[in-house]
């Protein structure tokens, strides 16, 4: 009975910060103008150096907007380090954020395209991660097809340009990007080769 209870503690918690930071998505679209150089203006970015947002999931974007306002907050010392994004937020409200996150995520997700000559092996390291290495499975924490888990604010990292994922990736063995909740990407970057950094971002790319 007692954890029963903490788990109600903990579950209507949860939901009272969720209402708090609710976003609204129509005040999103107007605050999301200035993204839209960048992003695109349905959050579909039309360079590969600039992630898609369009269907990402709202609490994992929720995140990311606080972690870069962190950045901008304590010199990079905090939250997730990068200059033009710690620039945009720097003036950003809660529910500026919350809106924006709200916005996007209403989207319809991206859809690329992954090479054909790399599926079955982008799909098996992606399913069984690489045994012989210790490199986990990406699809326990982003799901067989990359979609990520909401709740758990774990991105959709399906349809994204591969080399803004792999960008990441590499960000995350460097350590460079260090805002990933108990370092787990760091730990399993720090498994991966650069082969296998670059076959997981273009099979990611076509993957939903």
């Amino acid at each position: 009975m007692k954890k029963f209870a903490i788990f109600l503690g903990l579950f209507f918690g949860t939901a009272g910060i969720a209402v708090a930071q609710s976003g609204d998505a129509e005040a999103g679209k107007e605050k999301s103008q200035v993204c839209a150089a960048c992003h695109g203006p349905n959050g579909e970015s039309p360079t590969d150096m600039y992630p898609h947002l369009a269907g990402q999931h709202e609490k994992y974007l929720l995140k990311q907007l606080k972690d870069f306002k962190r950045a901008s907050e304590t010199g990079g010392e905090e939250g997730r380090n990068n200059p033009i994004m710690m620039g945009q937020v720097a003036s950003l409200s809660e529910q500026d954020m919350a809106d924006l996150a709200a916005f996007y995520a209403a989207k319809d997700s991206p859809k690329g395209e992954t090479p054909k000559d790399l599926i079955a092996k982008g799909e098996d390291l992606f399913r069984r991660g690489n045994p012989e290495t210790n490199m986990p499975s990406c699809a326990g924490c982003h799901g067989p097809r990359g979609n990520g888990m909401g709740l758990a604010a774990f991105p959709d990292i399906s349809g994204q340009h591969a080399a803004y994922t792999k960008s990441q990736l590499e960000m995350f063995r460097s350590g460079e990007r260090a805002n990933d909740p108990n370092g787990m990407m760091q730990g399993v970057t720090e498994k991966m080769t650069d082969e296998e950094i670059e076959l997981l971002s273009k099979f990611l790319s076509g993957l939903y």
